[in-house]
């Protein structure tokens, strides 16, 4: 109770008073206590990044914490916007053929994780493909590294994982320009891409049969560069770009030649690198990108080309989609 400006504390039982002292103002703001801390050090591992698990369809190395299940959803559709005139009438591509990957991974500790998914794409030489790999995250960028790193290993196999398998060993890094600019560099090795000679023309595939087909051989593996940047806009948006250079086999497009008489006397082989853009947006544990890219394929082996064979220039409309569940 307070009587004449003064504080006291009445103790109804033993029937006694103190008075209680009033600090000063000064005293007051030098035993406030210290602000709760906001830095991203103190942050969840999985919100310290301004990046994503992916860009388009280069992944960086962003932390999947343990006990955490990422679902992942990525569509691709096959005809490209431009001509303009042309795709109009196809709502800009969206009525035209598309191809829906289905993914997840799943954090065993703060550190490893494992992955499967699946993509939906047949054409010669890969159809219903399934991916099972595990990743390792290495460091994460601060005071005592200059770049986060995760590497990755994976395996894919065709017709729902029983025949034409691809090894893939990945290293993913990313290092920041600013506290909002990301850059990422994903290099991979692609271990029997072409095995089996699964994209190489046949003497068979003609008639009458081209035994010159049988000289045709593409190199087997696969080397893939991916450069991308993460620029974040607003606090929960971001633009994304990536470009994917490669070495060795080449996915594309195989085409003979043929003589006036009609006869295959030879093949051209065309190719063309991954490019892609797009704009992501972070809605609490949903994560949603509109995405322009050159290729359908999504898988670790094949997103490097576009199995479109479409040039720098042209591309087709898709989306990736993150859902995370956390403990």
């Amino acid at each position: 109770m307070e009587v004449n400006g003064e504080r006291l504390r009445v103790d109804t039982i033993t029937k006694t008073w103190t008075r209680i002292e009033v600090p000063s103002k000064s005293e007051a703001a030098t035993a406030a206590p210290p602000p709760t801390a906001t830095s991203e050090s103190h942050k969840p591992a999985h919100e310290v990044e301004a990046y994503d698990y992916r860009l388009v369809n280069v992944p960086t190395p962003k932390r999947v914490v343990r006990g955490s299940l990422n679902l992942y959803f990525t569509h691709r559709f096959s005809q490209p916007i431009k001509p303009l005139k042309e795709s109009a009438r196809q709502l800009l591509g969206l009525d035209s053929f598309s191809a829906s990957s289905l993914g997840l991974f799943y954090g065993l500790t703060n550190r490893f994780y494992v992955s499967a998914s699946r993509s939906p794409i047949c054409q010669r030489g890969l159809c219903r493909t399934i991916e099972i790999g595990a990743g390792y995250h290495w460091l994460d960028e601060n005071a005592h590294s200059p770049v986060a790193l995760s590497t990755y290993a994976s395996i894919e196999g065709d017709n729902n994982f029983s025949r034409n398998f691809t090894y893939n060993l990945q290293v993913m890094m990313a290092r920041s320009v600013t506290k909002y600019v990301h850059l990422i560099f994903s290099p991979a090795v692609h271990i029997n891409a072409n095995g089996q000679r699964r994209f190489d023309p046949r003497a068979t595939d003609f008639f009458p049969p081209a035994s010159i087909a049988d000289t045709f051989n593409q190199p087997k593996h696969t080397g893939s560069f991916g450069f991308g940047v993460n620029a974040r806009i607003r606090p929960s948006t971001s633009l994304l770009f990536e470009y994917t250079p490669r070495v060795g086999f080449k996915l594309g497009q195989v085409s003979p030649i043929f003589n006036s008489s009609f006869r295959v006397v030879g093949f051209q082989q065309k190719s063309e690198a991954e490019i892609g853009f797009g704009v992501q947006r972070d809605i609490g544990r949903h994560t949603f990108s509109l995405t322009f890219s050159n290729t359908q394929t999504t898988t670790t082996s094949r997103y490097n080309s576009s199995n479109l064979v479409l040039p720098p220039s042209k591309f087709t409309i898709g989306f990736n989609l993150y859902r995370r569940f956390l403990k």
